[in-house]
């Protein structure tokens, strides 16, 4: 059987450096480099200060780096000596053409096989890490047929990552399951053998997986299909539970309970975020399409417009609540993260509330533990969210780095991740420095527990799927509707 020795991984990012990094603490005799074409990224690779933050993530790195872990820009040559070659890059919605919105970009993809196929000699695995549609791997395949050399053997497999940020480390090294796809000829089944005794160095053998790529590409959509669909399915009966009096954690864990359901990812909140759950949503919606499958197209479609509409709908309850208006108020939001235990902001829910907020001219103090300024300007400053006015977001957004100073004078305060941190704040502190009446939104049902110390206090309480407060200040009377449209994004631009 070949046995990998070397292993190159093209991509240090969310995916590439937290995977390559388990493989080599996993398994010391394999040599593993990660490289990358952004200098930066590399340098903090190496450097104490990490690129991403992750629990654990820093002691499996430094437990190997510079003895079988290498972070490096020498693209060419980690591909000339790997036995294995991972592609982790970035495979984001495309932006123009024909898909614009929901197919995935492959450029990236594109030329890492180009690069591959014209630096390598003699025989290499090249296995998919990133999430690609379906049938990519054939695209790959018919770039290496069409550059191929006498002296080159380049075996292509799929192994997509299940791995969700906040437990990448854990989830990588003890995963429910490992999942490899090749071609069921003789050469592919020897090149999956291969990759599986990688994994076997610490997965039990009955995790591993092995299918044809085919399958295997789609089990990555349909897996996170399947998990934002529950989400979303929670969230329209959150809307269902505020206006029946019902509280949607007392209805998850009724239907939770039952052993054909389960309970996990069934918590109502302002809508999912990250980088997979919309982009492979959008992805499977696309590829239904031109399947020519219409209906099915349309059902996954619908899992992405009740995300959106959570979103509208809780920015809708913040402007209500205070008085229909938000132009000019200061409104502390705590969390720009898309979830705890991690720095990243991709497709965050706190991005399009803080659009919302700012289409009404709020003034936004925005509090993150573990997300930089830098990152925060840089989302609510694109085009989609600024309105193609990047100069409101300096004078509507203040960045802190103290939660209890965005709160000072603001209206209302808004926890849109749900860091333990929110938990443990002094909420007396908070209310002596508030506009009354003082609002708590919580976004993301952190603070149950402290519903009757809140309303003691003096707190008007808002949260998701539960009406909290009986004697609270009234909604804008029905005559007067909100602002923004529930049915469709505020367009408004922002009065300064």
């Amino acid at each position: 059987m070949f046995q990998i020795k070397r292993i190159c991984c093209i991509g240090a990012g969310y995916v590439g450096g937290p995977t390559c990094s388990v493989i080599a603490h996993m398994c010391p005799e394999i040599t593993v480099t990660v490289v990358d074409v952004n200098e930066s990224r590399i340098k903090a690779w190496n450097s104490d200060t990490l690129p991403i933050y992750e629990p654990g993530l820093k002691d499996v790195v430094e437990s190997c780096r510079g003895r079988n872990l290498f972070f490096s820009t020498d693209i060419d040559s980690a591909i000339k000596d790997a036995d294995l070659v991972f592609i982790s890059v970035n495979t984001p919605t495309k932006t123009y053409g024909m898909g614009k919105g929901r197919a995935a970009d492959l450029k990236f993809i594109e030329a890492c096989a180009r690069r591959i196929v014209e630096v390598s000699d003699g025989y290499k695995i090249v296995t998919e890490k990133s999430t690609v549609p379906v049938r990519a791997a054939e695209s790959i395949r018919r770039i290496f047929d069409a550059n191929t050399k006498p002296s080159l053997n380049l075996q292509l497999l799929s192994n997509p990552e299940f791995l969700a940020e906040g437990t990448a480390v854990r989830d990588l090294k003890e995963p429910d399951r490992v999942l490899i796809g090749g071609d069921e000829t003789a050469e592919g089944q020897k090149a999956i053998r291969a990759l599986c005794a990688v994994y076997e160095h610490w997965v039990p053998k009955a995790r591993i997986i092995t299918t044809n790529t085919w399958s295997s590409e789609l089990s990555k959509l349909a897996a996170n299909a399947f998990l934002a669909q529950r989400i979303s399915s929670i969230n329209s009966i959150s809307a269902l539970c505020e206006a029946t009096g019902a509280d949607v954690e007392e209805v998850a864990k009724a239907i939770g309970m039952d052993q054909r359901i389960g309970s996990k990812f069934l918590k109502a909140s302002i809508g999912f975020g990250g980088s997979c759950f919309q982009k492979d949503v959008l992805n499977l919606v696309y590829l239904c399409e031109v399947l020519n499958l219409p209906e099915v197209a349309s059902y996954w479609q619908q899992v992405i417009d009740m995300n959106e509409y959570q979103r509208r709908r809780f920015a809708c309850r913040i402007i209500d609540c205070l008085f229909n208006t938000v132009t000019g108020k200061k409104i502390a939001l705590l969390g720009f993260s898309f979830k705890k235990d991690t720095g990243d902001t991709r497709e965050s829910s706190s991005i399009y509330i803080s659009k919302y907020l700012m289409d009404e001219g709020a003034k936004l103090f925005i509090y993150d533990p573990k997300v930089l300024k830098e990152q925060i300007i840089h989302d609510l400053s694109q085009p989609n969210i600024s309105e193609d006015n990047p100069g409101r977001v300096s004078e509507l957004v203040t960045v802190t780095s103290d939660p209890y100073e965005a709160c000072q004078t603001a209206h209302a305060l808004v926890i849109c991740t749900e860091w333990d941190m929110f938990k443990e704040l002094d909420y007396e502190k908070i209310y002596k420095k508030m506009l009354k009446p003082a609002f708590i939104f919580d976004g993301r049902r952190v603070l149950d527990h402290l519903h009757s110390h809140l309303q003691n206090i003096g707190f008007q309480i808002e949260t998701i799927g539960k009406k909290v407060t009986t004697t609270r200040i009234p909604y804008t009377p029905a005559a007067v509707g909100p602002r923004i449209a529930v049915s469709e994004p505020p367009t408004k631009k922002a009065k300064v």
